[in-house]
């Protein structure tokens, strides 16, 4: 029997259970009483957030997501290799650093000098920091190739530079790489995030931090994630736990495994590894380092944004949408990608809750940010939202929005 053809029948059989007529239940969960009834009938599919939303008012724990979640196809995001692609920065940088040769890279270094390795770091490490601020509010497509040249460049200035400034140098080759990844991905190519990704963990490595290359594994379980792997997600985040890692990797991991499994309505794992994120970023001490930041500095609380973010996905769109509310308003201004990130998401809580003109004013505002910072991890969530508030065709706050939604959906389907 089909998916489709046994969550109805399931879905039929939990509501009498819970002694609720078919109107009921439909006004508990704003939804159409005569789709349900076809759903249930097996005569229409459910989706995802349909699933999740019954999952979580009849106490399924997952149960009825699991019958709408695509079959896994095995666990090779969690083994595979990270990418078919040859990335060459960290091997031969690595390779050249152990022969004291100079390295090619397009962009010839001299010999480098202790007196000038050191301004040459730092100015580096300063342009790092900028564009990392700058990829808040420009489109990734834009800052890739510079992204691209600077981890070279780097990488470059490692394998010619005295042995006291290698390592630092490889370290931040290291970061600029993931950065590479992050905005790779956000411009929807994955395949190129992860091959950055894994170009990062082998530039950590060579630069003598062991612990940084794990944190590759968390944002290989991003993509994954995106992707609705939930099983590939949770496997990923869970060989960055190892206790030898710093709390802030290990915390990190465990809020991306809280994300996995809230994908499969999984509540008393996620909010297991929610409260164990919680311990290890209280008690992270990587405020004293001079090494830039792992994962978000634009947010104030990670864990709460991801709770809220954990949330939605469990079906809990009411207690979702207080927490993203609460956090989304910490975010700072300028950051625009982090707002649209989490923005949409407290968007979609608030339609899912039936509070369709909030999140329409919610949505109407962010849409204006998106051709700055185009988004392909965001677009899913916008296309979520495009589908929730198709629902509510009659809403004068709704017709007024899908213009808007319709320019940034658009691209898309190119």
């Amino acid at each position: 029997m089909s998916t489709n053809r046994r969550f109805g029948p399931e879905l039929r059989r939990l509501r009498l259970e819970a002694r609720l007529s078919l109107t009921e239940f439909s006004v508990a969960l704003n939804y159409d009483k005569g789709h349900l009834s076809k759903v249930e009938r097996g005569e229409r599919a459910a989706s995802p957030e349909l699933a999740r939303r019954c999952d979580a008012f009849l106490g399924a724990n997952g149960a009825l997501q699991c019958l709408v979640v695509r079959a896994d196809t095995g666990s090779d995001a969690a083994e595979s290799p990270t990418s078919p692609m040859l990335w060459s920065v960290g091997r031969r940088a690595v390779l050249t650093a152990a022969t004291g040769s100079l390295i090619d890279l397009g962009i010839r270094h001299g010999s480098v000098t202790s007196s000038a390795a050191g301004p040459l770091l730092r100015s580096f490490r300063a342009q790092f920091d900028q564009l990392r601020k700058l990829g808040q509010s420009t489109a990734s497509k834009v800052l890739l190739p510079l992204l691209e040249t600077q981890t070279r460049m780097v990488a470059g200035l490692a394998a010619d530079a005295p042995s006291v400034t290698r390592s630092p140098a490889l370290r931040l080759a290291s970061r600029f790489a993931e950065f590479t990844g992050w905005m790779a991905q956000e411009s929807g190519d994955s395949r190129t995030a992860l091959g950055w990704t894994g170009e990062a963990a082998e530039l950590a490595r060579a630069g003598g931090d062991a612990h940084l290359g794990s944190y590759a594994l968390v944002r290989r379980a991003l993509v994954t994630l995106y992707d609705g792997d939930a099983t590939g997600t949770v496997a990923l985040a869970r060989r960055a736990q190892n206790d030898v890692l710093p709390p802030r990797i290990r915390g990190l991991a465990a809020q991306r495994e809280a994300q996995g499994h809230a994908l499969v309505g999984d509540e008393h794992d996620c909010l297991s590894c929610l409260a164990k994120a919680r311990g290890l970023l209280d008690c992270d001490d990587a405020s004293g380092s001079t090494e830039p930041v792992i994962g978000t500095t634009h947010v104030t609380d990670p864990v709460a944004m991801t709770t809220g973010w954990c949330l939605y996905d469990l079906g809990r769109t009411k207690a979702a949408a207080e927490v993203l509310d609460k956090e989304c308003r910490r975010v700072p201004p300028h950051a625009l990608r982090t707002r649209a990130r989490y923005g949409f998401r407290r968007a979609l809580a608030h339609a899912a809750s039936g509070e369709v003109e909030h999140a329409c004013a919610i949505a109407g505002e962010l849409l204006g940010m998106m051709p700055a910072v185009p988004s392909a991890t965001v677009d899913s969530d916008i296309r979520r939202l495009a589908r929730e508030l198709s629902r509510f065709r009659s809403s004068q706050a709704v017709r007024d929005l899908q213009p808007a939604l319709a320019r940034v959906i658009a691209p898309t389907h190119l």
